[in-house]
């Protein structure tokens, strides 16, 4: 018993060479020339830029692009929001889930919605405004 067993599982292996073997032949790779999108079709990176490097600067978008803003762990729900034309832009504030929860943060950020450029000014407490221009192409 112990002899065909071994001839059983000798022949698996052997299929699963050839198998193998078979799958590793030439074929046409124009199909796999750009590499999928991940998340699917349709998905758009985020750009993220730190909180420090907003001021006076114009960011560009595409439309359902988000601007992650990168603040200190800290500061992730002091920051508020205003656009200037929620048309082309929204904010979406920071958020900190609890210990119990997990814990996890979540960046304040920009999301853009349409054609167009549009002011944006974030405050904190005790804290200068964060000036800058959404650009959405």
């Amino acid at each position: 018993m112990n002899t065909r067993m071994t001839r059983k599982g000798a022949g698996a292996a052997a299929l699963a060479v050839a198998l193998a073997v078979v799958g590793c032949g030439a074929q046409d790779d124009s199909a796999h020339a750009t590499p999928p999108l991940i998340g699917g079709p349709g998905v758009i990176a985020p750009v993220t830029l730190s909180i420090g490097d907003l001021p006076g600067r114009t960011v560009d978008l595409r439309a359902r692009q988000v601007l992650n803003i990168n603040v200190p762990d800290a500061d992730v729900t002091a920051y508020r929001g205003r656009v200037a034309d929620r048309r082309i832009a929204s904010f979406t504030p920071g958020r900190a889930l609890p210990a119990a929860q997990g814990g996890a943060r979540f960046n304040p950020g920009v999301k853009a919605l349409a054609r167009g450029r549009t002011a944006v000014t974030l405050t904190k407490p005790g804290r200068a405004p964060v000036r800058f221009v959404v650009r959405v192409h």
